[in-house]
């Protein structure tokens, strides 16, 4: 996504992610360049009648044309930890006082289980990066605005084709990199608020600096 690059070498992954600061829900990357991210809701195009899927591409058409800019679609397929359901389960179970609601979930518990053994739980997310080439002398504030322009133009292109679409901030800009660039690690210690708060410090310092 944007200007990863993975090495082999066994050697730290800042400096492969070239990533300059996150402000604002902004990311700055090298050469002036600039991204806004859009986490959008899915729709299932399957499940809709033959005019409806005729009418959702036109408009789709519509909305690629009225953009004016190109964009990046960024589809996450994540694989769902199922330990912190199940713990909220068995003390579900643990508090159930009727025998008849405790056999439902004791079922429920081991169906979960023997379903995770065999079979991952995923769980996609759907994003549109929106670009920005600055010419190098605009204030940030103009580079926001313009930004935002554009975002607006693409939220209300998604409301259209049924959609909702809102702008992730800076921390869940971090965050979406982390689970990109190290899927096992994010999954076994996931960011929290105080770590992605301190990232977004340094980044905001590194720029400044």
């Amino acid at each position: 996504m944007f200007a990863i690059q993975k090495s082999k070498n066994k050697t730290s992954s800042r400096p492969q992610i070239a990533i300059k600061s996150v402000r604002d829900g902004i990311l700055s990357l090298p050469h002036s360049q600039y991204r806004a991210v859009l986490q959008v809701s899915p729709v299932n195009f399957e499940l809709k009648s033959e005019d409806e899927q005729d009418a959702i591409i036109e408009t789709y058409e519509s909305f690629l044309n009225s953009v004016g800019t190109s964009l990046q679609i960024l589809v996450r397929t994540r694989e769902i930890d199922m330990d912190k359901y199940l713990e909220d389960l068995h003390e579900q179970l643990g508090d159930e006082e009727e025998q008849v609601y405790r056999d439902q979930l004791e079922y429920y518990e081991e169906f979960i289980r023997s379903l995770i053994q065999t079979n991952k739980i995923l769980t996609r997310h759907f994003y549109i990066i929106v670009p920005f080439t600055s010419n190098g002398k605009g204030e940030f504030e103009f580079i926001q605005e313009q930004l935002s322009l554009t975002l607006d133009i693409v939220a209300k292109g998604i409301t259209r084709l049924g959609m909702h679409a809102r702008q992730l901030s800076s921390l869940e800009v971090l965050d979406l990199f982390y689970s990109f660039y190290s899927p096992s690690q994010a999954k076994l210690q996931p960011l929290t608020e105080q770590a992605l708060q301190l990232i977004h410090t340094a980044l905001i310092s590194k720029e400044d600096a």
